[in-house]
């Protein structure tokens, strides 16, 4: 059966802060030279790809990196701020050992609790997958029979691998995403749904 839409879920090159391990969510860092470096590798391995549509989030490590892959593609980029990363609140912009030292047993708490552990100012995973399933239904429904890119985030794409694969949530800290990875998932006219790679 030929496939009816396939979906490329990518995530941005590395970002200044990387190596502190920062919590960067709704901040928005720019690309180190080596995150430019991996979009533009992408853009490499996608060109011979049909893309008709690309998505970001409204940060410019995301829209910067499906910036450089649409220049093959001669394809509008649209940017959704429901597309951004889970909002890390107080915890924004801050390491592990920051961390602790400001917030002491949070993270703790959180890993107890991964789900709906509310971080301070900020959300939950379960906000997060609720935007982001919401708006990746509403971008496969409005553009069937179109191959799509979201050059999406690491928490944002594991949400959507999660709800592709029908997987409960508690699952979503099961896929890796590395800076610059991509996931390809087709769709089929019966409603199948075949992952055909994960973290690429």
């Amino acid at each position: 059966m030929k496939r009816d839409s396939r979906l490329y879920p990518a995530r941005h090159g590395q970002i200044y802060g990387f190596e502190k391990r920062i919590f960067c969510g709704f901040v928005d860092t720019s690309l180190t030279p080596t995150g430019i470096l991996q979009m533009e590798r992408l853009a490499e391995r996608l060109r011979p790809a049909e893309i008709g549509v690309i998505y970001a989030s409204d940060l410019q490590r995301s829209f910067r990196g499906a910036q450089i892959i649409a220049k093959d593609h001669d394809v509008q980029v649209f940017q959704f701020a429901e597309l951004r990363e889970l909002n890390f609140g107080r915890w924004e912009g801050l390491g592990f050992t920051d961390l602790e030292e400001q917030f002491p047993g949070e993270l703790e708490k959180r890993m107890t609790n991964p789900l709906s552990f509310q971080i301070p100012e900020g959300e939950t995973i379960l906000n997060l997958s609720k935007r982001i399933v919401k708006c990746l239904n509403s971008i496969i429904n409005g553009n069937r029979g179109k191959d799509i890119l979201i050059l999406g985030h690491k928490g944002v794409n594991r949400v959507i691998l999660c709800h592709i694969l029908d997987m409960d949530l508690s699952n979503v800290f099961s896929f890796e995403q590395d800076y610059g990875c991509l996931n390809i998932i087709d769709f089929f006219p019966d409603n199948t749904k075949v992952v055909k790679l994960i973290n690429g």
